[in-house]
């Protein structure tokens, strides 16, 4: 008498806790340290005759770059607009929505820091440390202020159309993000300079110590995440993350 064969489906294993909650933190960490370093190294030595080509350029390959290497363990956001974003339309659980943004403004002031060592000194201080100085008067707020809005929704777009949302989601989506920035900066970096990421306003701000306008760089990203999460939540998404009309 043959004995019977049992088939035992093994569970798969759930990832380790430092995979699910720590690791994606030192990620988000890491990235943003890295792309704002770059970034602001790329507005201090800013070549005149370059115009915006080489912070756009700087900007935009960096972010592409960190989010293939790192994406695929936090997301690769690196930008506190963006987690948001991406948390409103289902893409990040909510209890790490504050360590990721709390990771990314460390990120920031880490990647300024460092930009403030290689170079420091007059040219540093020329160039305000990479903070964003475009702002001189109040008139100039509301422009300011749409700018960012619209750049934002923008960049925040692509990250929840090409890596969140299932019907859209492309394996190109670091450059397509990447180029977004690039495109943005190119376009827009003579009104506002092009922020789109609170976080790197942030780090700048704290070691250069500028802080004039520095709400507007807060507000005009969290607003354009606002704008992408009801467009993707009420019109474009695919059927699982649209809330209505399914």
């Amino acid at each position: 008498m043959q004995p019977m064969a049992i088939d035992v489906q093994s569970k798969p294993s759930q990832p380790h806790w430092y995979e699910r909650y720590l690791q994606p933190c030192v990620a988000e960490l890491l990235g943003s340290a890295l792309f704002i370093f770059i970034g602001c190294l790329s507005v201090v030595e800013d070549v005149v005759i370059t115009g915006r080509l080489q912070p756009a350029l700087a900007h935009g390959l960096a972010l592409g770059l960190i989010i293939a290497i790192l994406g695929d363990i936090s997301g690769g956001h690196f930008n506190p607009a963006v987690s948001l974003g991406v948390w409103l339309v289902g893409g990040l659980n909510i209890t790490m929505l504050l360590p990721y943004w709390v990771s990314q403004l460390c990120g920031g002031m880490i990647g300024a820091g460092l930009a403030k060592a290689v170079v420091g000194g007059e040219q540093y201080d020329r160039a305000g440390g990479g903070a964003f100085s475009s702002i001189t008067a109040d008139d100039q707020v509301p422009s300011v202020l749409v700018a960012e809005i619209v750049m934002t929704t923008f960049l925040v777009l692509a990250v929840c159309m090409g890596a969140v949302n299932g019907k859209t989601k492309t394996p190109l989506a670091p450059f397509c993000i990447g180029f977004t920035v690039t495109a943005d900066i190119l376009a827009g970096g003579g009104v506002s300079g092009a922020c789109m990421n609170p976080a790197r306003a942030f780090g700048p701000a704290v070691v250069a110590n500028y802080w004039d306008y520095h709400w507007v760089y807060w507000v005009g990203p969290i607003v354009g995440a606002l704008v992408v999460s009801v467009l993707v939540r009420l019109l474009i998404g695919d059927r699982t993350t649209r809330l209505i009309l399914k």
